[in-house]
């Protein structure tokens, strides 16, 4: 993620246009398998764990004298000779969710020891959470881009506007996030490690529940480099040549071991969760560590 305000010197308006034009052809391949890691995870999507009003089966129990006979379940009372049952609902409370998913040239970054690039990771990442959100009768809302959506097809709204937009490289402005939300950030963190406490800050002082996601492509850590190598920053154009790039493998794992130490204190200071993930690892893994976060949240 580049420091906020620092894009429109780096990035012309043109080369913004031509990377959401990208992005909004990739945008339905992404969401579909947004929708397969989504179902995968679902089964395990235990929302509040609270009996209330909702879609979601979460028990049967003994019927108790004075409760509404709709409510009785025939089938499963006439496997049980002594007793009647009832079908309970899971409780679900409807507050907002607001999503956000840094789009800086860094966030497309790929390499081979990965699958797909930070930003499409990212992308699917989000629009996973919101197919799970809506199923669980949340709100959900893209930071900048939409209102808070209350529907079953949440997650395919929030992908039509995101076609039609821009590729998000700068955070919003003072967004108006209302109260009981929580807001969810996608991005590398790749800045420097002052700039992006400055960031965290800046979203979570008020209160807002906060949840970051760092994407990271598995050769972001490895450095798996050696003899002579150009590197290029994908923001500022600026380039460095190793001449070799082997006896800089100790100086750096033990930066970007720093960076993510620091990540987690900032983190954990805020009150917000953090989750790290890797390029090469399952979307489904990600997800199912932030619905954890998520549902360990206050209601």
């Amino acid at each position: 993620m580049a420091p906020l305000g620092a894009i429109a010197q780096r990035e012309t308006g043109r080369d913004t246009i031509e990377r959401a034009r990208a992005r909004a052809e990739l945008i339905p391949s992404l969401l579909v398998e947004a929708r397969r890691v989504a179902n995968t995870v679902f089964s395990g999507w235990h929302g509040r764990r609270k009996r209330g009003i909702g879609e979601n089966f979460w028990q049967f129990r003994p019927y108790s004298p004075g409760e509404n006979l709709s409510r009785i379940d025939w089938r499963r009372s006439a496997r049980d000779e002594t007793h009647i049952y009832v079908q309970d609902k899971e409780w679900q409370a409807t507050h907002t969710v607001w999503l956000w998913v840094d789009e800086s040239p860094s966030m497309l970054f790929k390499s081979d020891m990965a699958s797909v690039a930070k930003q499409s990771r990212a992308l699917v990442l989000a629009f996973a959470m919101a197919e799970l959100l809506a199923k669980s009768g949340e709100r959900v809302g893209w930071l900048g881009l939409t209102r808070p959506i209350l529907s079953r097809n949440a997650a395919e709204k929030l992908a039509e506007a995101l076609v039609l937009a821009p590729a998000q490289t700068q955070f919003p402005n003072n967004p108006d996030l209302g109260n009981h939300s929580d807001l969810i950030v996608f991005s590398d963190f790749l800045d420097p490690i002052e700039e992006n406490s400055e960031f965290l800050q800046s979203l979570f002082k008020r209160g807002t529940r906060g949840h970051v996601v760092q994407v990271v492509d598995p050769v972001e850590e490895v450095f798996p480099y050696s003899g002579r190598v150009e590197f290029r920053d994908p923001e500022t154009g600026e380039r460095f040549t190793a001449g070799n790039a082997e006896t800089l493998k100790s100086q750096y794992e033990t930066e970007i071991n720093n960076r993510s130490e620091e990540m987690r204190l900032e983190t954990s200071k805020l009150g917000c969760s953090y989750t790290r993930h890797h390029t090469d690892k399952l979307a489904s893994e990600a997800l199912v560590k932030l619905h954890t976060h998520l549902a360990e949240r206050p209601l």
